[in-house]
């Protein structure tokens, strides 16, 4: 009896076996779950369609997130072009809040500076945000402190050390709007602009 890894070798080292033995490809059966038996002409033809539908699913996300990434940088730049014009702090955080609640519907903006006394945000600062980000919710305590409200999920991230220990915080009254998964893009893109402002002011 042959080992059926011996077949199996056999037929990736020989792809053009069944082309010298075409009668094999409607003789042979497989088991379907659906329809019975099915030869193998069918069940190949199965799983190039099911695989032509996931490149189509892909594609359409792909073009998704294409979209969605234009228009986070269409936005950022129209945004990094008003703050350039903010003369103070007060104003660049009066406009940073305005624009990204009015586009996002976010529910609070906070640039928030982190003094060594006080040990709430000093604990956020540390336990949060150790690998320069946050994504997801937070305590009740600690959404106090940050935004003097319950919310229901936030995006941080500490700016550079020229701005001092700053937090940029974004909350969401959605608890599921930030998480753990989801991609960079824009507060990266904040991030480096606020980088470059605000030591400037």
């Amino acid at each position: 009896m042959l080992d059926e890894q011996i077949i199996r070798e056999y037929l990736l080292d020989n792809p053009d076996f069944f082309q010298r033995h075409p009668e094999l490809l409607l003789a042979l059966r497989l088991p379907h779950a659906e329809r019975g038996a099915v030869s193998l002409v069918e069940r190949r033809q199965e799983m190039l369609r099911a695989r032509v539908s996931q490149l189509e699913e892909e594609i359409t996300h792909l073009l998704s997130m294409a979209s969605r990434n234009e228009k986070i940088f269409r936005f950022n730049c129209e945004l990094s072009s008003e703050l350039l014009d903010c003369e103070d702090m007060g104003e660049l955080r009066q406009l940073l809040s305005t624009r990204l609640q009015t586009q996002y519907g976010f529910s609070h903006v906070r640039l928030i500076t982190v003094h060594d006394l006080d040990s709430a945000l000093a604990d956020i600062w540390k336990k949060r945000l150790d690998t320069g980000y946050y994504f997801g919710r937070l305590t009740q305590s600690e959404s106090q402190r940050l935004f003097g409200a319950e919310i229901g999920s936030v995006a941080l991230t500490r700016l550079s050390e020229e701005c001092g220990r700053v937090i940029f915080a974004i909350a969401s009254h959605d608890g599921s709007h930030f998480h753990p998964e989801m991609d960079h893009m824009l507060m990266d893109q904040l991030r480096l602009m606020l980088d470059h402002l605000l030591p400037k002011l």
